[in-house]
């Protein structure tokens, strides 16, 4: 199997200043995924006992003379160290922006096999170059083995599931609000209660045996299935009136880990213009979109997306 491809200069701004940054936060390890068309970073996809992230790339937004080849139909999968490759890309960097303006400068990334120092044994890394004028340098970042085409097979059906999406999605407040919010309650419990609502109402509640702490954000952004708010609810207080909704099939709620929220909280590294909190069918999980926007544009950017999928601690409530 070979890869090999160049990285554009929007694609080092966003894997160096945003994604890794933020991916790192989700897990150390995740599982690199490439594809004829695409390029996927994918956190927890064959567990289910974690937060799963997902970050989706179209090839033409982090490289070029891109060339991908491999006996599983171009597919090519292993799992990384998302900080040993983020430290690898930074300093590799140094290099290349000191020669950039040269015609023959260029930064390579592919996948190798040589044997590291004080081995004869060869093993997999994905390597970085830096060609300039006058300099070169490689970093190598050792990965795991290849997937075998079973193993690559069980993460493409995994990967699948985790497209599905709820039928309502609202649009979240601004995330440093939450985060701060989050960070005050994650002392009080472990335990977070999160409802949606068809109407756009976002629902926080953390409850112990000596104290409730919640949040309400009304009137938000709908994507998907969308109701008016009931008439009856007029008058009722934030417990009630979600209470209210999810009896009459406007609202679906959950619990999750206050941790796993938090740390879903973290993708805000990756400077989203928006989030979208849903829950997907039968309460399976709680589901946040992240959406990127084209520079300068109102214009949703469908080369890059991002979304995590938090696992339930009950079976939710529809």
């Amino acid at each position: 199997m070979k890869f090999k491809a160049q990285l554009t200069d929007n694609g080092i701004n966003l894997l160096e200043k945003r994604i890794l940054a933020a991916l790192d936060k989700m897990g150390k390890v995740c599982h690199v995924f490439l594809t004829r068309d695409h390029a996927f970073f994918l956190h927890n996809l064959l567990n289910s006992d974690g937060v799963q992230s997902i970050a989706q790339f179209k090839k033409e937004s982090l490289f070029q003379d891109y060339r991908i080849s491999s006996q599983n139909e171009d597919k090519i999968a292993f799992s990384i160290d998302l900080s040993l490759l983020h430290r690898a890309l930074r300093s590799i960097l140094t290099i290349y922006v000191e020669s950039r303006d040269s015609d023959s400068s260029c930064l390579q990334i592919k996948l190798v096999k040589k044997a590291p120092p004080h081995s004869n044994q060869a093993v997999p890394f994905l390597t970085l170059e830096a060609k300039g004028y006058k300099s070169a340098v490689v970093q190598d970042v050792p990965i795991s083995k290849p997937l075998s085409r079973a193993d690559v097979q069980e993460l493409q059906l995994a990967l699948e599931n985790a497209q599905e999406m709820p039928l309502t999605l609202v649009k979240a407040p601004e995330l440093n609000l939450l985060q701060s919010f989050v960070d005050r309650m994650k002392h009080v419990g472990e335990v977070l209660g999160v409802s949606v609502s068809k109407c756009g109402d976002l629902h926080l509640q953390i409850s112990t045996t000596s104290i409730t702490l919640g949040a309400e954000f009304r009137n938000l952004t709908v994507l998907g299935e969308r109701v008016e708010g009931a008439a009856v609810d007029v008058g009722s207080n934030a417990q009630t009136r979600i209470e209210r909704a999810v009896q009459r099939g406007d609202a679906m709620s959950v619990q999750v880990s206050v941790k796993h929220f938090y740390k879903s909280l973290q993708s805000s590294l990756a400077k989203p213009d928006c989030a979208f909190y849903g829950i997907a069918p039968h309460g399976a999980c709680l589901i946040v979109i992240f959406q990127f926007l084209i520079p300068g544009t109102r214009q949703i950017d469908k080369s890059i997306s991002l979304h995590c999928r938090l696992p339930v601690l009950d079976p939710g409530s529809n």
